[in-house]
């Protein structure tokens, strides 16, 4: 479980009274919760595309228990989701973060941030070392990624190089170089 506290947006508050009022909650997906996560994911994006993809994921040998990780509020109400997959960089294993996902009602609140944080945490936990996210070069180094190329890791279609970007959980760990090979749903 992990708790991270941020501000609700448009709440009239300070944003030092708002951080002690929202507490997320985070825990991996139960099967109770796959109709919430598709919810979460179908009202975040403007398509069902990354909804069918959790989906898909989830039927995929690439689904890794206790890495579908939830943000919900103290009500219990699902407003987060954070996926890690497996992937792969030149056959070496390595987890791939995406799709994150949080209601349009809860965006800006930390319920995104807390979800990735547990899921990277319960990774670290499993004894997995390398993730890789395909997404905005703004977010996601305030986690700690980087760019995959510092790695030597790159992928087999074009993409701004600042956009994949790679985070080694164990920096004393080993971190393989060269192409990554994401799971068959994502169509890469």
């Amino acid at each position: 479980m992990n708790d991270d506290r941020k501000p609700p947006r448009g709440s009239g508050a300070t944003s030092e009274e708002r951080s002690r009022t929202v507490q997320w909650h985070t825990r991996p997906e139960t099967a109770d919760d796959i109709a919430a996560i598709r919810a979460v994911n179908l009202a975040a994006f403007p398509t069902p595309l990354e909804a069918d993809l959790v989906d898909a994921l989830r039927a995929d040998p690439a689904w890794i228990d206790g890495l579908s990780i939830v943000a919900e509020t103290a009500a219990g109400e699902i407003a987060g989701h954070a996926l890690l997959t497996r992937s792969h960089v030149d056959g070496a294993p390595a987890l791939t973060l995406g799709p994150c996902a949080v209601r349009p009602d809860h965006q800006r609140t930390g319920a995104g941030s807390a979800a990735i944080r547990a899921g990277l945490e319960a990774a670290r936990a499993m004894g997995e070392n390398l993730v890789l996210v395909l997404g905005h070069p703004e977010y996601y180094p305030r986690f700690g990624f980087t760019r995959a190329s510092e790695f030597g890791i790159g992928l087999t279609i074009e993409v701004p190089d600042e956009a994949m970007m790679a985070l080694a959980l164990d920096p004393r760990g080993e971190v393989p170089s060269g192409t990554v090979e994401y799971p068959p749903p994502f169509g890469i």
